[in-house]
C-alpha cells in the first residue's frame, strides 16, 4: 500500500506512542553539550544522557523522528551524495528508545509488528541479521517471530579486526555502552543485482538494511573488559527515506514523494527538463540539510560547522551552474521544502524568509567567488610549464574556491592538457584524514561523573535552605568524605543553589556544617542531580551530612536581573529589527549579559538606540514579573516563545513580563522590570556570518557604566585641552619664528629721516601677537631708530610703534600710535618706547601711513 513520508512518520510515532512511548520532538542538528560530534547524526543522540545514567527522564521508553546530518568529520557522505540511491547529507532517523525498561524480545516484537501489521510488509521480503554470538536475538526471531533459520544471518567480527569490530556490533566509543545488534533488510528482488547480507554480493542494491535495534548490554572498559549493565538498553533506528522507498514502490530513495517534489522544483527554478539528471538529485538533497542547519542557527562561514555548510551550498550551486541556472536559484526551493516536508517543516516555515536570505546572499558571494577561482585557474595554466596542472592547485580551487577536479580538468582540457589526478587525491586524503581526527570520539565514559540520586531546586523564592549530603567526588572519583583543603564536588539532595542551564552561570555561596565550611564556586548540573564545585575551606564534611547551605544573595540578584533583561531585549530585538531575530546563545553573570541572536547585517546605531530605549521603557512600567508550570503544548498555545534545541521536560516553567515577552525559562529572574533599574548596551558586532553579538549591563552595572563613560569623556576633554593649549603654544611659536624672518626681510626697507633710521611698512595677515616681537626685534637691527607697522587682518587694522630709548626725547611711541589710529576709526597710546592700537577702516590705513613721514621729519 502506498503512503506518503509524511504519513509514515505520523504512523511510526502513534504506533510506539500506543506502546507507552513518549513522543520526543527532532532535536537540534547542532548538538547540546556534545563537543565531540561536528552533527547530530543519529536518532540516540539526544538521549546519550539517558543512556549513560547521567540523566533521568518522566519517561523510560521514546520515540522520536530526528533530522541528521552526515557531511562531516568521521560521517561525511558528501562525495556520494546523488550519484547512489541512498547517500544523503539529510536524513530522518524514525527510532524507538528504551532506558532500562523493555530489552531484546520486546525490541523485536514491536519491530515486526510494525512493519509487517502496520505497513504491511510482505513477511517472505524480510531477513534478518544478528552478532555471530548472540544466540537470544537469534531464538527470538526464529522461535518467536518464526522467521526461517536460512533466513537469519550471523555477523561476526571483521577479519583481522578487534574483538567485537563488526556490523552487528555498536560501540559508543572505545569506553563506555555497547552491545550486539541486529538488523532487518528488504529484499527488493532479484531484478536487482546483489546478494544477502554476509554474502560476497551484500554490497549490491537487492538487499537493503532498513532498521536496526542495538542492545545496550554491556560496559566496555578501558582494558576491554565487557561489564553487565545493570539496565540493558534499546537504541533503534529506520531511515525514512528507505522505508518511503519500499512504501512507495520504488528502489531509490530519490524517486520518493520527497524527492520527486524538490527534483521537479529545482528543475524549474532553473530551466531544465531531464528529471533524471544526477545534478537535481545533488540540489534536491542539498536544500534539506542546508536549509535545517539554518534553521538550528549554522551560518555559513570558514570553519567548523559554518564551513561544511558553505561547502554543501557551493555544491549545489555548482550543479545548478551546470544545468544552465542563471542568477541565484538555490533559495527558492526553500518553500517546497517546507511544503513537502509536513509535519517535520513547521520550524522551517517558521524562519522561511532568514533561510531564504541567508541561502541567496552566500549563493551571490559564491558566484564572485567563481570569478576571482576562475580568474586563478587560468593565470595558473598561462603560466604552466608542460602539460600538467600540478595537483595542489587543483585542490586549492577545490578547497578555496570550490571548483571540483573535473571542472578545473574539463577546462584544461578545452587547452589541451591535463591535471595531476593522483596528487589532487593525495591532498584531499591529507583533507579527509584531518576530517576523521577531528571528528574522533575521545570521552573515557567511565570517567564521567556518574550520579544515581536527584537534586530538587528549592531556590526560586529563597537563597538559603538546607540539604543532605548524597554523594561526593574528587577528581571525577566517589568518596565518603572531606579533608581540610581538598577540592570536589558535591550533591545535596535539595539546594538553593541555581545549576548553569540555559546561559545563566551557576551560583555561589557557602554549604556549611558544625564541623566544616565548603567555599562553593560554581553550580553545574550532572544528569538530575545538582553538583556544588569548591573547595572545603575548614574543618570536614561526608556523605549524610545535613548542610546549611547559603547562596551569594548579591550575586545572585545581578545575575537575575540581567536574565530578566535579556527577555526584555529579545523581544525588544524582534520588534525593532523583525521576527526574524532568533536567540543563539546567551550567557547571564553577575558583570552583564552577552545575547546572540540571527540578524544578517550590522545593527544601525539608530536601532541600537530604539532597542535601548524600548527595553528601558518597558522597565520602568514596573512590570510583574510571574512565572507559571503548564505542560508544553499549553505554554505554546499561550504565546510562550520557546528556543529551538532547547530540551524541555513535559512540564515547563513559563515567564510573563507584563504583556510584553512571555518565554519558556527555568532561570532566576526579578520580581519586577522595575528591579531591573535600567540596562545600558555596551557593544554589538558580528561573531558569525548571519549571528550578531550584543553586550549589555544593568542595574548597579548600568550605573557604573555611566560613571566610567563619564570619567573617560572627562579625561578625554582634559587630555583635548592640555594637547590644545601645547598646540597653541607650539603655533604660537611657529608664528614668532616667521615673525623673526619678516622682520629680516623687513630690515631692507630702513630710510634716513634728518640722519635717524626709520622703517614704516603696511603688512597684510599678520600675527597680531607676533607684531611686538617683530618690532623688538628690528629695533635690535636697527640700535636707534623709529618702527611703525601697520597690519591688516580680517578686515581689522592693527598698528604698533616701537623708539629705542636714545630717541623717546624726541619722538613717543604712543603720540605717534595714536595720531596715526585716528585716521583708521580706532584710538590708542601706550609708553614712549612700545605702543598699539587698533582700527575699524582698513581702507583707510594706506593714507594714514604716509601721514607718519611728515610727522617724524617735524620731530626729529
Amino acid at each position: 500500500m502506498y503512503m506518503s513520508t509524511d504519513e509514515i512518520r505520523t504512523a511510526y510515532l502513534e504506533f510506539f506512542e500506543s506502546k507507552g512511548h513518549q513522543i520526543v520532538p527532532s532535536s537540534s542538528l547542532v548538538p547540546a553539550n556534545d563537543p565531540t560530534l561536528l552533527f547530530t547524526n543519529a536518532g540516540m543522540n539526544q538521549f546519550k544522557d539517558c543512556f549513560l545514567g547521567a540523566e533521568k527522564r518522566a519517561y523510560t521508553r521514546a520515540t522520536s523522528a530526528q533530522r541528521c546530518v552526515r557531511a562531516g568529520g568521521k560521517h561525511n557522505d558528501l562525495e556520494n551524495v546523488g550519484f547512489t540511491a541512498r547517500h544523503h547529507t539529510f536524513f530522518e532517523m524514525l527510532g524507538n528508545f528504551s532506558f532500562g525498561d523493555y530489552f531484546k524480545e520486546d525490541a523485536i516484537n514491536y519491530a515486526w509488528e510494525f512493519l509487517t501489521d502496520v505497513l504491511k510488509l510482505p513477511k517472505e521480503k524480510l531477513m534478518v541479521t544478528v552478532y555471530e554470538t548472540d544466540d537470544e536475538a537469534f531464538a527470538l526471531w526464529n522461535e518467536k517471530i518464526g522467521i526461517p533459520a536460512d533466513r537469519i544471518v550471523r555477523i561476526g567480527d571483521k577479519e583481522g579486526g578487534k574483538p567485537f569490530e563488526s556490523d552487528n556490533f555498536w560501540q559508543m566509543g572505545d569506553t563506555g555502552p555497547c552491545g550486539p545488534c541486529t538488523e532487518i533488510f528488504y529484499d527488493h528482488g532479484d531484478h536487482i543485482w546483489g546478494g544477502p547480507p554476509g554474502s560476497p554480493e551484500e554490497d549490491g542494491d537487492r538487499y537493503i538494511e532498513i532498521w536496526n535495534n542495538v542492545f545496550m548490554q554491556f560496559n566496555r572498559q578501558a582494558d576491554g573488559t565487557m561489564e553487565p549493565l545493570p539496565k540493558p538498553s534499546v537504541d533503534t533506528g529506520m531511515g525514512i527515506e528507505r522505508i518511503a522507498a519500499i512504501m512507495q514502490g520504488v528502489h531509490s530513495n530519490y524517486e520518493i514523494d520527497i524527492f520527486q517534489t524538490l527534483i521537479k522544483s529545482a528543475a524549474d527554478v532553473i530551466g531544465y527538463d531531464d528529471l533524471s539528471n544526477q545534478s537535481l538529485r545533488v540540489v534536491a538533497d542539498h536544500i534539506r540539510s542546508c536549509a535545517f542547519l539554518i534553521v538550528d542557527g549554522v551560518m555559513p562561514s570558514n570553519e567548523g560547522r559554518g564551513y561544511v555548510l558553505r561547502r554543501i551550498i557551493r555544491r549545489a550551486v555548482r550543479h545548478g551552474n551546470k544545468l544552465g541556472a542563471k542568477g541565484s536559484y538555490f533559495y527558492k526551493l526553500v518553500g517546497p521544502l517546507a511544503e513537502i516536508m509536513g509535519t517535520a517543516g513547521e520550524e522551517l516555515k517558521k524562519q522561511q524568509a532568514l533561510v531564504e536570505k541567508v541561502l541567496k546572499i552566500e549563493e551571490e558571494n559564491f558566484g564572485r567567488t567563481l570569478e576571482r577561482g576562475m580568474a586563478i585557474l587560468n593565470e595558473a595554466l598561462e603560466n604552466l610549464e608542460g602539460d600538467v596542472l600540478d595537483g595542489e592547485t587543483v585542490f586549492k580551487l577545490y578547497d578555496t574556491y570550490g571548483f571540483p577536479a573535473d571542472l578545473t580538468n574539463d577546462v584544461a582540457r578545452e587547452r589541451n592538457l591535463s591535471i595531476d589526478e593522483e596528487g589532487f587525491e593525495v591532498a584531499m586524503e591529507a583533507q579527509r584524514q584531518r576530517a576523521r581526527e577531528a571528528g574522533q570520539f575521545g570521552t573515557d565514559y567511565n570517567a564521567v561523573i556518574k550520579v544515581d540520586n536527584s537534586s530538587a531546586f528549592t531556590g526560586y523564592g529563597e537563597t538559603q535552605g538546607n540539604g543532605l549530603i548524597t554523594d561526593i567526588f574528587v577528581d571525577g572519583m566517589s568518596t565518603e568524605a572531606l579533608a581540610t583543603s581538598d577540592e570536589a564536588v558535591i550533591i545535596l539532595d535539595q539546594t538553593p543553589f541555581y545549576a548553569e542551564s540555559g546561559g545563566q552561570c551557576g551560583d555561589a555561596g557557602f554549604l556549611m556544617t558544625e564541623a566544616g565550611k565548603f567555599e562553593v564556586v560554581d553550580t553545574q548540573k550532572y544528569g538530575s542531580a545538582i553538583g556544588h564545585r569548591g573547595k572545603l575551606v575548614d574543618g570536614t564534611l561526608s556523605v549524610g551530612d545535613n548542610v546549611d547551605a547559603k547562596v551569594n544573595a548579591e550575586r545572585r540578584q545581578a545575575i537575575a536581573l540581567n536574565h530578566s533583561a535579556t527577555h526584555l531585549l529579545h523581544e525588544a530585538l524582534r520588534i525593532i529589527l523583525g521576527d526574524h531575530v532568533q536567540q543563539k546563545g546567551s550567557l547571564v553573570r553577575a558583570e552583564g549579559l552577552r545575547f546572540d541572536f540571527s540578524h544578517l547585517e550590522a545593527v544601525k546605531a539608530e536601532e541600537l538606540r530604539a532597542v535601548e530605549k524600548m527595553v528601558n521603557e518597558q522597565i520602568r512600567l514596573n512590570h510583574d514579573v510571574s512565572t507559571e508550570l503548564m505542560g508544553i503544548d499549553a505554554a505554546k498555545a499561550k504565546g510562550a516563545m520557546a528556543l529551538f534545541g532547547e530540551k524541555y521536560d513535559d512540564e515547563v516553567r513559563v515567564l510573563t513580563m507584563g504583556d510584553f515577552s512571555i518565554e519558556l525559562c527555568g532561570g532566576t529572574h526579578a520580581n519586577r522590570t522595575g528591579d531591573i533599574g535600567m540596562l545600558k548596551l555596551t557593544s554589538e558586532g558580528g561573531i558569525a556570518a548571519g549571528v550578531r553579538r550584543i553586550e549589555a549591563v544593568t542595574g548597579q552595572g548600568a550605573e557604573e557604566a555611566f560613571y566610567r563613560q563619564q570619567r573617560e569623556f572627562s579625561q578625554k576633554v582634559s587630555e583635548s585641552q592640555t594637547r590644545a593649549k601645547a598646540l597653541e603654544k607650539e603655533i604660537q611659536q611657529l608664528k614668532e619664528k616667521l615673525a623673526a624672518q619678516e622682520s629680516a626681510s623687513l630690515i631692507n626697507n630702513v630710510t634716513e629721516i634728518n640722519g635717524v633710521k626709520v622703517l614704516i611698512s603696511k603688512l597684510d595677515g599678520a600675527d597680531s601677537k607676533a607684531l611686538r616681537t617683530m618690532v623688538d626685534d628690528l629695533k635690535n637691527q636697527m640700535g636707534s631708530g623709529v618702527v611703525f607697522l601697520g597690519n591688516v587682518a580680517d578686515d581689522k587694522v592693527a598698528l604698533i610703534a616701537g623708539v629705542t630709548k636714545d630717541l623717546i626725547g624726541k619722538v613717543k611711541a604712543g603720540e605717534l600710535v595714536n595720531m596715526v589710529a585716528q585716521q583708521v576709526g580706532g584710538k590708542g597710546g601706550g609708553r614712549p618706547d612700545m605702543a598699539q592700537a587698533g582700527g575699524s577702516d582698513a581702507a583707510a590705513l594706506p593714507n594714514a601711513l604716509e601721514s607718519v613721514t611728515p610727522w617724524l621729519a617735524e620731530r626729529l
